[in-house]
């Protein structure tokens, strides 16, 4: 069963919100949160950015960006910029992109539900990026950013957000960078809260949506301070970390594309053939063509978008993760055809978001920066949740989830 509890959020007053609220930490370089903050001193990106309190050219990994980050974290609430409720809640966060809102649940997630493996992951996580966030944790002893999760769809907490949805929020904002609606409810009412409760924990998993280095290093900092404590009982705040659990089924998974900066030596033509081994390969035009369904994928070349269709024999369909379209591409074209084996390191392959369109890519072979783009249809939260339950990895740059959730509305103190 899954074990989430309310806590006593840290948060700006209502008036503060749009001036202290920010984008996640690993969205945006340490340039791009320096000209976003400006001249705001309230702005988050001073305890998840802090590096631009320092010089120019300052790294993030400095050990006084870390220390400047906990006197950030104090200074804010001391000047009240950041005030800490009274009482235990679970708060709903909801985000309105395109028309499209999907509403979630702040709650304190279990540090032993992760540890045990009841919340359930997809993706590897890297020990460099884990020990970044650890510290952080450690030196503001708070959850500053909340992790991303998915839950079974439930009737009874359905019923329960569309009620409150109804009704005045606590933030109602449209962000500028992203130009989408978040929206905030606290919930202070005992049944409520024990309805909230008690749903979960007829739930068997909760599921990692985005934030796996997030999820890591608040669970492994809660772990730390249980093994610290001789006094260690298990009732401890910092046996909870903070997330923000979506119902499957409204979540978004954009497309996750790639653009790659050579054809391993051959030209187009020998490139194209050398695909149709195993897919078919159909002219489109110079229109941008966007995939379609499954096992069907967009390449723009010289041009020209193909539409390439996976033949059958080249994927397992019981295998979860050889049935992925980011595992077909990887194994059948950047490995086979283009000698790119590993993903994290190469040099001669990027990522683009689904958010910035196909334009996007067909703007990167056009400027002579790339040589060719290959578009993915998206990953869906069911591919997803059927990976992480047979306890499989997904291959990496697989998922791109918007709306990101914004920084800033609710922190969670581990004392």
């Amino acid at each position: 069963m899954a074990t989430v509890k309310p806590f006593r959020g840290v948060r700006p007053p209502r008036e503060l919100v749009e001036r202290v609220e920010s984008r996640p930490y690993d969205v945006l370089d340490s340039e791009e949160a320096r000209a976003e903050a400006g001249e705001n001193e309230m702005s988050l990106y001073h305890i998840i950015k802090p590096e631009i309190d320092f010089p120019v050219g300052t790294s993030e990994y400095d050990p006084r960006v870390y220390e400047r980050a906990a006197e950030n974290f104090r200074k804010f609430q001391e000047k009240g910029w950041l005030v800490q409720d009274a009482d235990d809640h679970y708060y709903i966060y909801a985000q309105t992109m395109q028309g499209k809102t999907q509403y979630g649940l702040v709650v304190g997630a279990l540090v032993d539900d992760y540890m045990q493996g009841r919340i359930k992951k997809h993706e590897l996580t890297r020990r460099d990026k884990e020990e970044d966030r650890m510290k952080h944790v450690r030196v503001n002893n708070a959850n500053i950013e909340p992790v991303f999760f998915a839950y079974p769809d439930n009737e009874a907490l359905n019923g329960l957000l569309m009620r409150y949805a109804q009704t005045k929020p606590e933030y109602d904002f449209v962000a500028p960078i992203d130009g989408f609606r978040h929206q905030f409810w606290v919930i202070s009412d005992k049944e409520d809260m024990q309805l909230i409760t008690d749903e979960f924990a007829k739930m068997p998993s909760l599921y990692i949506a985005d934030g796996h280095h997030r999820s890591a290093a608040a669970a492994l900092v809660g772990a730390e301070k249980q093994h610290q404590n001789p006094n260690h009982t298990g009732t401890e705040e910092y046996n909870y970390f903070m997330a923000v659990c979506f119902q499957a089924s409204q979540l978004t998974i954009l497309d996750y594309n790639r653009v790659v900066k050579d054809l391993n030596g051959l030209s187009s033509e020998q490139f194209l053939d050398a695909l149709r081994k195993n897919f078919s390969v159909e002219l489109m035009g110079t229109e941008i063509y966007k995939p379609q369904q499954l096992h069907e994928f967009s390449l723009y070349l010289d041009g020209q978008w193909f539409k390439l269709t996976a033949k059958d024999g080249t994927f397992d369909a019981n295998d979860p993760i050889g049935v992925l379209d980011v595992d077909i591409s990887s194994r059948l074209i950047l490995d086979e055809i283009l000698n790119i084996g590993d993903l994290r390191s190469s040099k001669r392959i990027d990522f683009v978001g689904g958010l910035r369109g196909l334009g996007e890519l067909k703007r990167r072979v056009d400027s002579g920066e790339m040589r060719m783009a290959l578009a993915l249809y998206p990953v869906s939260m069911q591919q997803i949740i059927d990976i992480a339950d047979s306890g499989k990895i997904m291959p990496p740059k697989a998922t791109w989830f918007e709306p990101k959730l914004r920084s800033g509305l609710v922190i969670h103190k581990l004392d």
